[in-house]
């Protein structure tokens, strides 16, 4: 069973970060009855600054802005064909959380070139054991995506590892 649920969380986070889970779906067992699953009801509290980035983030061409909340230990930085070991939160700037790998307790594994593009590039700017919070513009969000969570998006995001 705890199989089955690691797959349809790891399925669920895949679709949300942009990425074909096809594969994946189509390699899963059989789903159990939905009485058998628990979700968690658990959220982290969004940020202060949740609603704009502070004056103080940097902003790149594109629009994404980006702060240091904890520097990193390592001196890459990925590259969009690197894969990346993560930890994150997602929330809108209305502060309501919709994805977190902190409250899954799993951090997820990724290729860099497979999710949206605010996450590509954001992630490319740190560094192992850094933490940094993106405010994502919806353009390289998921705009034009109506099922996926609209406008602005802002991130806290760990990079535990570079996966080469």
């Amino acid at each position: 069973m705890r199989t089955v649920h690691t797959l349809s969380a790891a399925a669920l986070v895949l679709g949300l970060l942009g990425i074909a889970a096809s594969a994946q779906a189509a390699a899963a067992p059989a789903k159990k009855p939905a009485a058998a699953h628990k979700p968690t009801a658990k959220t982290i509290p969004a940020p202060s600054d949740v609603a704009a980035p502070p004056a103080d983030a940097q902003t790149t061409p594109s629009g994404l802005a980006s702060k240091v909340l904890k520097p990193g230990t390592g001196t890459v930085h990925p590259t969009l064909t690197d894969s990346v070991k993560v930890h994150y939160t997602g929330w809108t700037t209305d502060g309501k959380m919709f994805d977190s790998s902190v409250v899954r307790g799993t951090p997820i594994a990724f290729p860099l070139d497979h999710v949206i593009a605010g996450w590509s590039e954001g992630v490319q700017l740190m560094v192992e054991g850094e933490k940094r919070r993106l405010w994502i513009p919806a353009k390289l969000a998921y705009e034009g995506h109506p099922d996926k969570p609209q406008g602005m998006l802002v991130f806290d995001v760990e990079l535990i590892q570079i996966v080469k």
